[in-house]
């Protein structure tokens, strides 16, 4: 039977929203034409979708939530038209609106850091209710980013007087014997992404500024031992390359007033071999700790490049197979 085409417009008569909704060269529209399989375009201060009945609905349905998204200034792209569109399908399109509505805080370049997605939305909102939050999940789900924007701006509200950031130093079987130069020499490689993002929150001058003062330090793990950590907003990075006695140390160093945040990919552990990591070993220890929240981040998260997430989901499905590989192997073995 021959699919039956319609066409369907929007009216663009109050303002003209075209240029942000379509893209740099249409990249926008592409995205949503390859995805529902219609033609979208321009005709006489409208825009017209064509398509068999149920994409085209689909589209348009979708098209009036991204309006509803550049009327209140946000730019579009390529992740926030992908996300939109797993929204959509899932019947959950009235939650795109909502991602927006949230600024964790305003970075030196007036750029507006809020969370993208329902599971950074989730991630943002532990934050803010409780003293320990564990954000666990692959790269580019902006776990480390988005904690280091709230302790920016609990700092900036007066409600913490310093910021502490630190990760394990030894990553990847490297010994910081071996680096060459002093111990801030050493260890600064280890702590380059950490300041690089606090340089694009806070600029570089003010960052220094903090930092010269003590209000915000960056420092590896081993210098957290013997100290109480009193009103400061805290966060360890890299967690998955903690031992267990490091974990420990670090989760109880938390003095009064203070909030850690722990984050860390499972999935990417550098320590040595037969070494446990100390985030694996706090989920199953502490997952039903009162005041301790777990939030899990997956690909679905990844503010990256769309080809990130593709990745990560071809990793995934590849430690599965060999997971029912190796539990194939071992039932026959029984046998």
């Amino acid at each position: 039977m021959e699919q039956k085409w319609i066409e369907k417009k929007i009216s663009m008569n109050e303002f003209d929203y075209t240029k942000e909704l379509f893209g740099n060269f249409d990249e926008n529209i592409k995205i949503i034409e390859n995805t529902f399989h219609v033609n979208v375009v321009v005709r006489q201060g409208e825009i017209v979708i064509i398509g068999s009945l149920e994409e085209v609905e689909m589209t348009e349905k979708l098209l009036y939530r991204l309006i509803q998204i550049v009327k209140i200034g946000e730019n579009l792209d390529s992740q926030k038209i992908n996300y939109s569109i797993k929204l959509l399908m899932e019947g959950q399109d009235d939650k795109i609106e909502g991602l927006l509505e949230e600024i964790v805080c305003i970075s030196a370049k007036g750029k507006r850091i809020k969370p993208k997605t329902l599971g950074q939305k989730k991630y943002v909102k532990s934050i803010k209710n409780s003293d320990v939050v564990f954000g666990i999940g692959p790269a580019g789900t902006g776990k480390t980013y988005l904690a280091m924007a709230m302790a920016v701006s609990a700092f900036k509200n007066k409600e913490v007087s310093r910021i502490i950031l630190t990760r394990p130093a030894v990553e990847a079987g490297e010994s910081l014997g071996f680096l060459p130069g002093d111990l801030q020499d050493k260890v600064d490689p280890y702590l380059r992404p950490l300041y690089d993002a606090l340089y694009d929150i806070l600029g570089g001058e003010t960052f220094l500024k903090y930092k010269e003062k003590g209000m915000i330090e960056v420092a590896p793990l081993a210098y957290m031992r013997g100290r109480t950590l009193n009103d400061a907003f805290v966060i360890l990075d890299e967690a998955q390359n903690t031992t267990r006695a490091q974990m420990k140390m670090f989760l109880t160093r938390l003095g009064v007033g203070s909030k850690a945040i722990v984050t860390g990919d499972i999935t990417q552990i550098d320590l040595p071999k037969g070494k446990e990591s100390g985030l694996k070993e706090a989920i199953e220890i502490l997952t039903q700790v009162g005041g301790i929240d777990f939030v899990f981040l997956d690909e679905n998260d990844v503010v990256r490049h769309s080809l990130v997430q593709r990745i990560i989901k071809a990793y995934e499905q590849h430690e599965q197979k060999k997971e029912i590989l190796i539990k194939s192997k071992d039932g026959h073995r029984k046998r």
